[in-house]
């Protein structure tokens, strides 16, 4: 058999048995990748490149190592998940480089890090001025988790006393032109809606690239063709606007109405309009 031949099926196989083998590690080499899942990872791919390119003399012993490489790394998460010393040994542990805005120095000797490689990962968080971090952590993975000062921090609904209404993903009910009737079936909805809203805004099916529906049931439409403008939903406006109306003819009705019963029922009914406008107005106004 041709060496070329040999390398190329000896390589081939030894890539299905490195995949079957690091699948046993799990996903966390990719998503969260510590020093010692770096080493497995290194190790386990120069093992099985050496058996590939027939550098092992036996490849039974180097299928050996590549098993240690694999099948040891996947105990230890095990052992990991259930034990923190295990953890603490494997992954390390978080290091707080900046506490209530004081750099800890011996902190930064301690993680091998330089004043300029702190300045630089908070410049990757978007802090430009180490004096407005609280604190700074260095996660094991080599993230740093920031959080600014009180006074620093960015406005929320809730540090303005805003009530915000509940939010749910976006269903994407058109793709590419195609409808996806699983999509508008989650939201409650179907085909005859969909085509009466993309009427209302003057797009013919074929022209939507993309369309979505947001959990007040608006339309978003990104067209094939650019050039043309399309409408923002007004839904919750004139879901709001229509309520407001409401609201107000019902005082207009209760102060003009001589009759009691009559100024006591439109009276009731518009306070409960009223409150139900407070309660969806973070909904309809955001």
């Amino acid at each position: 058999m041709p060496e070329w031949l040999n390398i190329l099926l000896r390589s081939a196989g030894m890539f299905i048995v490195t995949l079957f083998l690091v699948r046993l590690i799990g996903k966390r080499q990719t998503s969260r990748l510590t020093f010692f899942d770096l080493v497995t990872a290194i190790a386990t791919g120069a093992i099985a490149a050496a058996i590939s390119l027939n550098l092992v003399g036996n490849p039974a012993h180097g299928l050996i190592a590549l098993a240690v490489w694999t099948v040891f790394p996947a105990l230890i998460y095990i052992l990991a998940m259930k034990y923190k010393a295990v953890r603490d040994i494997v992954q390390g542990r978080e290091t707080v480089l900046i506490n209530h805005g004081k750099v800890l120095e011996d902190k930064l000797m301690e993680a091998r890090y330089t004043p300029e490689d702190l300045l630089s990962q908070l410049r990757r968080k978007n802090v430009f001025n180490f004096a407005d971090v609280e604190f700074a952590v260095l996660e094991p993975t080599g993230d740093l988790s920031v959080m600014l000062k009180k006074d620093k921090q960015p406005l929320t609904a809730k540090t303005m006393g805003i009530n915000a209404g509940m939010e749910s993903v976006p269903q994407t009910v058109m793709l590419d032109g195609e409808i996806i009737d699983e999509h508008l079936t989650a939201m409650g909805l179907n085909r005859n809606w969909l085509y009466t809203e993309l009427e209302k805004a003057g797009v013919a099916p074929e022209n939507v690239f993309i369309a979505q529906v947001d959990s007040a049931g608006q339309l978003y439409l990104d067209l094939f063709d650019d050039s043309i403008q399309v409408p923002n939903p007004k839904t919750k406006d004139l879901v709001y606007a229509t309520l407001k109306k409401c609201q107000a003819d019902c005082e207009l009705y209760a102060l003009g109405t001589k009759q009691p019963e009559a100024r006591k029922m439109y009276g009731e009914s518009s306070a409960i309009l009223a409150q139900a406008i407070r309660e969806l107005e973070p909904l309809l106004k955001r």
